[in-house]
């Protein structure tokens, strides 16, 4: 005899009224595709701490290079993928180029992520 999973549901029971109503609030196809390509930017273990730095004050690569321990183009590489997936954006000074977060939606993200895993 199969033993069961106390997390698998028992029935055959289709509860079409909650299928409809979830169904006709469904995003499209693509706007899963969006989000799951925005976490994915947060996968990486480099790139969350660019997110925390940036969530604290702007920054330009040299900065960001000597807080990581990183060489400048490691920390360009990983700033260009966030800044292609709108999480970051920059604004030249002169020479210098200042990166910060995109919006106050990424430092919402961000701050929930940290909180939820404090729980």
């Amino acid at each position: 005899m199969k033993k069961k999973d106390k997390f698998s549901c028992d029935c055959e029971v289709i509860h079409e009224k909650v299928v409809k109503r979830v169904r006709a609030a469904m995003p499209k196809t693509q706007d899963f595709n969006e989000l799951a390509n925005l976490y994915k930017m947060f996968s990486a273990n480099t790139r969350v701490k660019i997110l925390w730095a940036l969530s604290r004050n702007e920054m330009c690569v040299c900065d960001l290079t000597v807080l990581l321990g990183m060489t400048k183009s490691a920390v360009s590489h990983q700033l260009k993928l966030l800044r292609l997936s709108n999480l970051v954006k920059y604004e030249r000074q002169g020479k210098i180029i200042f990166y910060s977060l995109a919006d106050r939606h990424v430092k919402d993200i961000f701050e929930k992520g940290f909180e939820h895993i404090k729980e």
